[in-house]
């Protein structure tokens, strides 16, 4: 029975990639991926963020996001700029494309969401926060302990 979490992570997971298939069309309509569409979202309504900011407020791993970023970069989506306080970093922000790109597909991607959730009460989303944010507290925790023991080894 110890492997009884792995049950509800896989719901989790499913849901997840569900909702991205439902957004999918949204998304898929301005030629953009999910991970773009990440970005794109998280930079929205923003005079843009650092690198670890994005890493940070998206769902994308450190790996993953420089490729990204330079794709959207190239569709002229996004602009990079280095960061004049630490020249290893950049500052990423939307091109006047990317704003666009933005108001066109967030308010579609929101309302088909919307639509999904129709029938959840305030009760509903309630229960459903508490139950994540105690999930996301013990992996959190979980990977701290994790952490810190391995430290402690050393």
């Amino acid at each position: 029975m110890g492997e009884r979490y792995l049950k509800s992570i896989r719901l989790l997971a499913e849901c997840m990639q569900g909702f991205e298939r439902l957004s999918d069309a949204q998304v898929r309509q301005c030629g953009l991926t999910h991970a773009q569409f990440d970005i794109i979202a998280t930079l929205g309504n923003t005079a843009g963020m650092s690198y670890k900011e994005l890493g940070e407020k998206t769902l994308i791993t450190k790996g993953t996001l420089t490729g990204v970023i330079e794709r959207l970069e190239q569709k002229g989506l996004v602009q990079r700029q280095r960061n004049a306080d630490d020249k290893r970093s950049f500052f990423v922000r939307l091109t006047a494309a990317g704003e666009a790109t933005f108001h066109d597909v967030f308010p579609r991607v929101v309302a088909r969401g919307a639509q999904v959730f129709n029938g959840f009460t305030q009760d509903d989303y309630a229960a459903l926060e508490k139950t994540l944010s105690k999930l996301k507290t013990v992996i959190i925790g979980g990977a701290s302990a994790t952490h810190d023991s391995t430290k402690e080894n050393i």
